[in-house]
């Protein structure tokens, strides 16, 4: 009997409009109804705000925009995931608003294919890979491509050392 590696691995998936999305699961610290968020000034287009979460203020970027979507209304389903991001050793929260969660799975990484046949609608190098199940795609996100340590460190200089919460 020959011995195979198999590697599963755990992921949370979330829709954006009619897509289907996922990131590792290690990555998800929470997720939390839609809340206030409180704008910033000169923030980057896709930086909706900050919320106070745990004596910490953590911006909320809407994946719709960081993905170059459409932005919509939000709804009842609308929710935030907290995310811990690693980069260079350095630990950093941040929230992305996602139009509802489909669910978590756990999937063998063989299955998960190459992103190289995916059209250019979305930035380059954001999608690391895909599924195809059940009639349906889900797109893995590339989490230290879509936020990047340079893009981190800007939009905690972005948030005013005294925010006044309403």
């Amino acid at each position: 009997m020959e011995k195979t590696d198999t590697i599963i691995n755990s992921y949370l998936s979330f829709k954006l409009g009619d897509e289907e999305f996922a990131i590792p699961v290690i990555f998800a610290l929470n997720i939390l109804e839609m809340t206030m968020i409180t704008e910033v000034p000169e923030a980057p287009h896709y930086m909706k705000g900050v919320i106070y979460l745990g004596g910490n203020i953590l911006p909320v970027i809407d994946m719709r925009l960081k993905l170059g979507m459409d932005e919509v209304v939000y709804t009842d389903e609308t929710c935030i995931i907290v995310m811990g991001i690693t980069i260079d050793d350095k630990k950093n929260q941040v929230c992305s608003l996602v139009d509802s969660i489909v669910s978590i799975f756990d999937i063998n990484s063989s299955k998960i294919q190459s992103s190289s046949n995916i059209s250019s609608r979305y930035p380059p190098g954001y999608i690391n890979g895909i599924i195809k199940a059940d009639d349906k795609s889900i797109m893995i996100l590339d989490m230290k491509k879509l936020f990047t340590i340079d893009e981190l460190y800007a939009l905690k200089d972005r948030i005013p050392k005294e925010v006044k919460w309403t």
